[in-house]
């Protein structure tokens, strides 16, 4: 099937591993063009090597906070002068804190609530205008089911996905008078980075499928195992696609069926 990206321009932060990786990667066989931005521009530029292949012409690569409006808006017009335009947004920075409440400082509340809001609506108003200029724009946000299905090991964590979630319904009205949509994928416990060296550091003497088999029967994960950032990428890439142009306003588990909530 042809999802109609072709020469359409992408902007994917948090892109250097995981789900930003593979959309990435899946945006590019898709025939976008992929405006990329991660915090380590070397660790960036490494991974996008990694994919092989990639027309140097088709990407445009740099640093940038997301929690830093004036390095956005510079990130922002770069990518504009560069490709002429976007069309779409992948608001992919984040991080989990693995804390409950009682262990938790205000210092580490403050930044995880400065990274879910400000690390999405930073991007989603520097890049408004040339999103109302595009035909069909679109905006993911990459959320959590956390955001409706709290957990008191990441109590701080779910209570900034939900403030996320009730932004981007927001940003979902508000956007729609200039023809964008706003929707959110939320995520399960999916198989990156974080779960790889939590794993190196558990002492186990499991192997990580059956170490990890083991965290999905406990979290009551349907389906018995971890995702994968490419099962994440593919409802991302479909949100993004013209062919999704009825749809606003939204959010999509992929969760192997962990949620509970109707």
């Amino acid at each position: 099937m042809d999802l109609q990206l072709t020469d359409r321009t992408v902007v994917v932060t948090g892109a250097s591993s995981g789900v930003g990786l593979a959309t990435t990667r899946m945006l590019l066989a898709e025939g976008a063009r992929i405006a990329a931005c991660a915090r380590d521009l070397d660790r960036l530029r490494a991974a996008i090597d990694s994919i092989g292949g990639v027309d140097p012409a088709r990407i445009y690569l740099a640093a940038c906070d997301v929690t830093d409006r004036d390095e956005v808006e510079s990130f922002v017009g770069a990518v504009t002068g560069h490709f002429g335009g976007i069309e779409g947004l992948v608001c992919n920075a984040g991080r989990s804190l693995m804390a409950p409440l009682s262990q938790t400082t205000d210092e580490q509340i403050r930044a995880e609530f400065d990274l879910k809001i400000f690390g999405a609506w930073n991007l989603v108003r520097a890049t408004r205008g040339p999103l109302a200029a595009a035909d069909r724009g679109s905006v993911v946000t990459v959320n959590a089911i956390l955001a409706r299905q709290p957990e008191p090991r990441l109590a701080v964590t779910s209570a900034a996905r939900a403030a996320l979630l009730n932004l981007t319904h927001s940003m979902a009205e508000d956007l729609a008078a200039d023809g964008t949509r706003v929707n959110s994928v939320l995520l399960g416990l999916v198989d990156t980075g974080q779960w790889r060296r939590r794993f190196e550091d558990s002492g186990t003497a499991l192997d990580y499928d059956a170490w990890s088999a083991e965290i999905a029967a406990d979290r009551g994960i349907a389906l018995g195992r971890f995702g994968t950032a490419e099962e994440v990428a593919f409802q991302i890439v479909t949100l993004l696609s013209p062919l999704s142009g009825y749809t606003t306003g939204t959010s999509i588990d992929v969760g192997g069926g962990v949620g509970r909530y109707l």
